[in-house]
């Protein structure tokens, strides 16, 4: 009978501690990372320097403002004469201010999509680039630069039906904050500490060993669900902004896919550590 209990038991922390990592990783991440501005612009400021998001930004830069210009004959070469002076000026620390202005603002609308009660897409901005770029060309004299139009131009972050289906989850996460994580700790010690009590140095290391297992199946779950989150949010990203967004989405989870692999080693640590001393007492005994 006390053996079936054990196991039953073992069974019960194995699935908690599975189910509570990934939980815990995202109510965290939540709280602390995607709710703060300052972790936020840390995150995506360095992306400036991203190829895929100058070429995105260059892209659409071009693209609009080619819709207000008509060179006739000309139109291919103004066009990739624009495109050519849009990517050089995203290398340039001037686009790095405008794109951490944009992405200050953006975090606004993420907070707004995420938590408000009306869903609305997640866009950056890049009405304040297309200005940089035109800026940059009417000082080298170039002869249709004051033609550009300074419209609304956006990268699709995360769609308004996206944020529809995740604002309720963001909401129950931010709420939680901390806490499952910091309750996932005082459940190992407590477990383990409670089995080497009443249980001796054998079952102890058993615990030890399950919590380990438990601790590397819930990294692979967290690792999962940061994928299939990926794919969800791009899914509705329109083509020609989802290069940018793929950065920005890689950039704001790099956190949790860190601590995949903080999980993953120390889990693998408690089990190899539970199952070699259980193997190590019993041949003592």
């Amino acid at each position: 009978m006390r053996t079936y209990l054990s196991a039953a038991l073992s069974a019960v922390l194995l699935v908690l501690l599975t189910l509570l990592v990934p939980f815990a990783a995202l109510s965290a991440w939540v709280d602390l990372e995607l709710d703060d501005t300052d972790r936020y612009l840390a995150a995506v400021s360095p992306l400036a320097s991203d190829a895929e998001v100058q070429d995105t930004v260059a892209a659409l830069v071009t693209d609009e403002a080619m819709k207000k210009i008509d060179l006739g004959p000309l139109q291919d070469t103004a066009e990739q004469f624009l495109h050519e002076t849009a990517l050089s000026f995203t290398r340039t620390e001037a686009f790095r201010r405008a794109w951490d202005s944009a992405n200050r603002t953006a975090h606004q609308a993420v907070t707004a999509s995420l938590h408000g009660e009306d869903g609305q897409a997640v866009t950056i901005e890049l009405a304040p680039v297309i200005e940089e770029v035109k800026k940059e060309l009417v000082d080298d004299e170039v002869p249709f630069a004051d033609q550009i139009p300074v419209v609304e131009t956006s990268i699709t972050l995360l769609s308004a039906d996206r944020a529809d289906e995740l604002r309720s989850s963001f909401r129950w996460l931010r709420y939680c904050s901390v806490w499952p994580a910091v309750g996932t700790v005082v459940l190992l010690v407590l477990v383990a500490g409670l089995a080497f009590v009443r249980g001796g140095r054998r079952a102890g290391l058993t615990t030890v060993a399950v919590a380990g297992g438990g601790l590397v199946l819930g990294a692979l779950l967290l690792r999962i669900t940061v994928a299939v989150g990926r794919d969800r949010v791009l899914d509705q990203v329109p083509g020609t902004d989802r290069g940018g967004a793929a950065a920005v989405y890689d950039a704001l989870t790099a956190s949790l896919r860190t601590t995949v692999w903080i999980v993953l080693l120390a889990g693998a640590v408690l089990a190899v550590v539970g199952v070699v001393g259980r193997v190590m007492t019993g041949r003592r005994a």
